[in-house]
């Protein structure tokens, strides 16, 4: 009996790509159908390209190896991933969860040998960023699919990538997710649809309004509260303080550790994640993994209360405001959001905190922009096109570098690791010296003559915008 992939039977749960109006009860017009006529989250060749991919993947049911980021948003988009290639037949015990050690990307050497030791078939690559660089090892055979939305022009050669960078409002990686699979199976839209959710408001914020090309999530909604769904994403961020180096591999199977706390336990993150059936159960009280994200919600709430007291200094020009901080835990993305939701002065583009304890001889900084850049260019955080772009900024400061004679200039030196991420949403990582060059090139602590980032009041000058003011609970009228 001919048992190849090609002559496998298909379950009439799968629908296809284009499901007639007698297999669809839903008067909504689906995302799948919305994304038709927008050409959105990604262009209707790329969602298709890695429809194919996924389908063949299933089929085949060989190794698959899933590289989800460790955030909510990445965690729920590769889930909704291992959902989606489970419903479409593939085996769980050959579907491998490869998790990036602690300040490593897909691009590390040190990440190709181990996805290569897994020899998988099938590589699959959720929220990690894109570079035109390999995911996997020099003759590694494996297949590519990259799922991402983080902005970028450049790929990995020969990978099949669907990237929602260019299509404003750019999507999250879980939704980008969610609208490729819907299709497959008539199952993703009830398992996988609150996962979607759950990840948008993880980068994108609860307030966001999910208004078009945004699906129309309100069925979803109803079923779950937005609040669980909110207390879930807080969870499973919490996680992301890392008080200690920490690389896995986990299979469905088995789980190989190399060191697991409270604090730092991504393995905890993604198991909640991808055993619930709804946010409920990722808060439940009785369950010991969501025990120990609670522990780490503490543990972080502490760090960046303690760190968010820290005293900005500003560039020359009061575009920026820069914290400082030391911290072992990856509290400055935390710490940026903060403050540039508090921080106001007239020229104030984005807030940016710099953390020198998280890897030994390394800065890693967060950029977020001031909400008061939103306020003066009339727009909202949910807009289309952030009022600056944080990654073009930070690139135009490190051009202002005159290098000797002989002397590369600093954006050679600096590393790929630098301005990456969003335009409303971006940071880096390099070494300390290059970011004292930077920050001599922002001229931050330098004020011009004249200039000032307060507000110009009669008489002496009264900081109002103090510390306190920003983060001690205001009386009661």
């Amino acid at each position: 009996m001919d048992t190849s992939p090609s002559k496998r039977k298909v379950s009439s749960d799968r629908e296809t790509d284009d499901p007639s109006p007698s297999t669809s009860k839903r008067r909504r017009t689906s995302p799948v159908e919305r994304s038709r006529e927008v050409d959105w989250p990604a262009s209707e060749n790329a969602l298709q390209g890695a429809r194919k991919f996924l389908k063949q993947c299933a089929q085949a049911g060989k190794r698959t190896v899933i590289l989800p980021d460790k955030d909510a948003d990445g965690l729920c988009g590769g889930s909704i991933i291992y959902r989606t290639l489970v419903q479409l037949g593939h085996s769980p015990e050959d579907i491998s969860i490869h998790l990036l050690q602690k300040g490593n990307n897909v691009h590390e050497p040190m990440e190709h040998a181990a996805i290569k030791s897994l020899e998988a078939s099938y590589v699959i690559v959720v929220d990690q960023g894109s570079r035109p660089t390999r995911v996997t090892a020099e003759g590694d055979p494996a297949e590519v699919l990259i799922i991402d939305h983080h902005f970028s022009d450049e790929f990995p050669p020969g990978a099949t990538v669907v990237n929602a960078c260019h299509h404003e409002p750019v999507a999250t990686s879980s939704l980008l997710a969610f609208i490729i699979c819907q299709p497959l199976h008539r199952k993703v839209s009830g398992s996988c649809d609150w996962l979607a959710c759950m990840g948008t408001i993880g980068d994108l914020g609860s307030a966001l309004k999910w208004e078009p090309p945004f699906p129309d999530m309100a069925d979803t909604f109803k079923r779950y509260k937005k609040k669980s769904l909110t207390e879930a994403v807080s969870l499973i961020n919490a996680r992301m303080v890392d008080f200690y180096s920490y690389s896995v591999t986990l299979r469905l199977i088995h789980v190989f550790t190399a060191r697991r706390t409270a604090t730092f336990d991504v393995i905890s993150a993604w198991t909640a994640v991808n055993s619930a059936n709804s946010p409920e159960d990722i808060l439940s009280s009785s369950s010991k993994t969501s025990q120990r994200l609670f522990d780490a919600r503490r543990e972080i709430n502490l760090e960046v209360e303690k760190w968010s007291h820290t005293a900005p200094q500003f560039s020359s020009d009061g575009k920026v405001a820069l914290l400082r901080i030391r911290s072992a835990a990856q509290v400055h993305p935390v710490v940026a959001t903060r403050w540039a939701g508090h921080l106001k002065s007239s020229a104030l583009q984005i807030v940016m905190v710099a953390n020198e304890g998280y890897l030994p001889e390394m800065v890693n900084f967060s950029c977020r922009i001031a909400r008061c850049a939103y306020v003066r260019a009339g727009k909202t955080n949910s807009s289309a096109a952030p009022p600056v772009d944080i990654i073009e900024l930070l690139k135009s400061y490190a051009d202002r570098d005159q290098p000797a004679e002989g002397q590369l200039p600093l954006r050679e030196r600096i590393g790929d690791n630098f301005a990456r991420g969003h335009k409303q949403a971006s940071g880096g990582i390099v070494k300390i010296e290059h970011f004292e060059e930077f920050c001599t090139l922002m001229e931050i602590g330098v004020k011009k003559e004249g200039s000032s980032t307060r507000s110009p009041r009669k008489g002496k000058a009264v900081q109002k915008n103090t510390l306190d003011g920003y983060f001690k609970p205001k009386p009661k009228a």
